[in-house]
């Protein structure tokens, strides 16, 4: 497993966002999954949290440290309790919620890591700080982004408009994750086909996993095509 030693790194390249088409779609599972992957490869990898809500008890960046079993492998940036969207959580608690400090700390954090993993917080339009969204964010890292989406009835409107609201932002969209996938329904079956007619992209499937973080990280990687997991480590950059 690769280890930091506090310096920027050199072989720094642009970093993924893992964004989603809402809240609860299995974005930290993934961000987990391709972290560890990555650190497994060599790689210098670290996942990013630019905010996090609900907490405690909830704590992404602690589920990813305890996937790669290293706490330097995951980082948030900031802490609100409300579990509602940070620009809101900051205005109910009374804190102070800047964007550019927000911006400042990712930026920091993706340039000390060889590949690093920016976490989502809901949707692109989820609210983050004064006037800023997470599609800001997104764009102001210059991140390329992985899109986490539900598998059943529903998917293909929020999938659509998720990677067109990418797109016009001109923010390189790497690959389809279409979450929970486990065909039953018709439904089901003929999303991941029709997604990739509509978006142009191919789309990846993992199933429900149940287990610790670790297992369930490596439950992803195992599902995931190793076409997919080379494009996101950067490996064949």
């Amino acid at each position: 497993m690769a280890e930091s030693n506090g310096e920027h790194s050199s072989d720094a390249i642009s970093p993924v966002a893992v964004v989603g088409t809402g809240t609860g779609v299995g974005k930290t599972v993934l961000t987990a999954a391709l972290t560890r992957h990555a650190r497994a490869l060599g790689l210098d990898a670290r996942a990013i949290k630019p905010a996090q809500t609900g907490h405690p008890p909830d704590d992404d960046a602690a589920f990813v440290a305890e996937a790669c079993g290293d706490s330097d492998a995951a980082t948030c940036s900031r802490y609100l309790e409300p579990a509602l969207a940070p620009r809101v959580a900051a205005e109910i608690a009374d804190e102070q919620l800047s964007y550019e400090e927000i911006l400042a700390a990712c930026r920091d954090e993706c340039e000390r890591a060889e590949r690093a993993f920016v976490e989502g917080i809901g949707g692109l339009r989820v609210p983050l700080a004064g006037d800023r969204e997470v599609i800001d964010l997104v764009s102001d890292l210059e991140a390329s982004a992985v899109v986490v989406t539900r598998s059943g009835l529903g998917t293909l409107n929020h999938t659509a408009l998720t990677v067109d609201a990418l797109e016009r932002r001109g923010i390189d969209v790497v690959g389809l994750v279409c979450n929970e996938y486990v065909g039953d329904t018709l439904a089901e079956r003929t999303n991941p086909a029709e997604i990739e007619r509509m978006t142009g992209y191919s789309v990846e499937t993992v199933p429900p996993l149940e287990g610790n973080p670790e297992t369930l990280s490596d439950g992803v990687v195992e599902a995931l095509s190793s076409e997919f997991l080379e494009r996101v480590a950067g490996v064949s950059d």
